[in-house]
């Protein structure tokens, strides 16, 4: 339960204040994606907390040795904590290791450049999506007998509610992270070209 407890702060972390610091979205997403990775290949929980760790530092070590590519890293890495998200959404019942990695393959990619194209735009809802998903994996930890389905949804019904829920979560992280670091986003600067 305490693991549970740790990923669900990480991921409030990495939703609600992911633009604050560089280093804060490479630890969270870093940690994030060895905690999905190890929950999508079903190991203990004090593994995943572990890997979870691992990835962290090996997360950040190697960002901070690419810095110029940051960006395109650090969307690459969230992108596929989106997409070991969206599996656990979309395969019910059994999971296809294949399919599962291939989604976080495709997200990496597409996050990743997307984050190099886009910047401090795209690395806002980047790191709101991959916070709430990293909350909603932790909170169905904590939690199995209720919100079990939140880890990988069983019905349609889950499928619906999980997306909703992770939608909600993400979107409230958006308006947070707009409002408490308009700075970092450069809002200010673009409101002031609309009204000229």
């Amino acid at each position: 339960m305490s693991g549970a407890l740790v990923v669900v702060v990480v991921g409030l972390v990495l939703c609600f204040f992911g633009v604050f610091s560089i280093h804060v979205q490479v630890l969270a997403a870093g940690f994030g994606l060895g905690w999905l990775l190890g929950d999508l290949f079903r190991l203990s929980a004090s593994t995943k907390l572990l890997v979870g760790l691992m990835g962290a530092v090996f997360v950040w070590v190697l960002a901070t040795l690419v810095f110029k590519a940051a960006a395109l890293f650090i969307g690459g890495i969230t992108g596929a904590v989106i997409g070991a998200g969206i599996s656990g959404i979309v395969q019910t019942g059994d999971r296809n290791i294949a399919l599962g990695m291939l989604l976080v393959l495709v997200f990496a990619v597409m996050c990743a450049l997307l984050a190099d194209r886009y910047r401090e735009r795209s690395l806002l809802w980047l790191t709101t999506l991959g916070g709430a998903g990293i909350v909603l994996v932790g909170l169905a930890r904590a939690a199995p007998g209720t919100l079990g389905f939140l880890r990988g949804a069983d019905t349609a019904t889950e499928q619906v509610v999980t997306t909703l829920l992770w939608a909600g979560l993400a979107l409230a992280g958006w308006v947070t992270q707009r409002r408490l670091f308009p700075d970092a986003l450069d809002i200010h600067r673009d409101e002031d070209h609309r009204h000229r």
